[in-house]
């Protein structure tokens, strides 16, 4: 499947959930959002079939994100159904880890592959104050439950403000060496001003090399994170959507006026 611009759109991350355990200050407004009601949020059997015919249509890598996707009741039941559609050659999540001890071993036995953890501090203090609920020790138990189900690589997702020299994101990267993690750098991005960067150590913000539909929770179908146009697939149908949004991918991110980090999973 490609786009106007030659390039070959394998990769739909889907949010599951706009709900998250933490409200991370880049993320969150203090005070919280306006939450979608649950006959909004796709089913199970919703996402698995738009994901069959994705499938179909050329993806091969899926990503389930949210919010923070553990807190979607039934997820090991949606990545089950997830990991049994033939043709998915790389199924992984993204997640805060805060639950992921309780979570990971049957994560993997219900198909997921690898995972993905933000992570910006590994200091306790300072990791309360970005998340202003989060503790630091359930994340470390987190990464070791992830080790323990094999699901790796681990990669850490470090947000920063301008460099990879700040002094939390050295130590996140002295943790990553010691406990054979991959650390990701993503610079904090801006929605509304377009304002976004390439991923150190990873493709993400390579507009060039962009491979990426994204669907949220209540059921749109974006071809850009910085982008306002969205499909909804249940009014027009799985594969229509596809094809309207593969058939408007812009060549670049512009900015984002509709949506949050919170319900896209950027």
């Amino acid at each position: 499947m490609y786009d106007r611009f030659n390039r070959s759109i394998d990769y739909l991350r889907i949010s599951v959930t706009d709900r998250c355990n933490l409200r991370c200050r880049y993320c969150m407004p203090e005070e919280g959002i306006h939450l979608l009601r649950h006959e909004d949020i796709l089913t199970f059997d919703e996402i698995t079939g738009f994901t069959r015919v994705a499938v179909d249509n050329g993806i091969r890598k899926v990503r389930i994100t949210g919010g923070e996707p553990l807190v979607r009741k039934g997820i090991l039941n949606l990545v089950g159904m997830i990991a049994s559609i033939r043709g998915i050659n790389d199924l992984s999540m993204t997640t805060n880890a805060v639950l992921l001890e309780h979570f990971a071993k049957d994560l993997s036995i219900a198909g997921l592959q690898r995972i993905n953890i933000s992570l910006d501090t590994v200091d306790p203090q300072k990791y309360a104050f970005i998340t202003r609920t989060g503790n630091l020790n359930d994340v470390f138990r987190g990464i070791e439950s992830a080790k323990a189900a094999a699901l790796t690589p681990i990669k850490i997702n470090c947000v920063i403000r301008e460099s990879k020299d700040e002094d939390n994101a050295k130590a996140v990267a002295a943790f990553c060496k010691k406990n054979d993690l991959e650390i990701r750098y993503i610079k904090q991005m801006d929605l509304v001003s377009g304002s976004f960067s390439e991923v150190d150590g990873g493709s993400g913000g390579n507009c060039n090399e962009c491979n990426r539909l994204r669907l949220t929770s209540n059921g749109k179908l974006k071809p850009c994170l910085f982008n306002d146009a969205e499909f909804d697939v249940r009014e027009l149908g799985y594969q229509k959507a596809i094809e309207m949004a593969v058939g408007v991918k812009p060549g670049r991110g512009s900015h984002n006026m509709k949506d949050g980090f919170y319900n896209i999973g950027g």
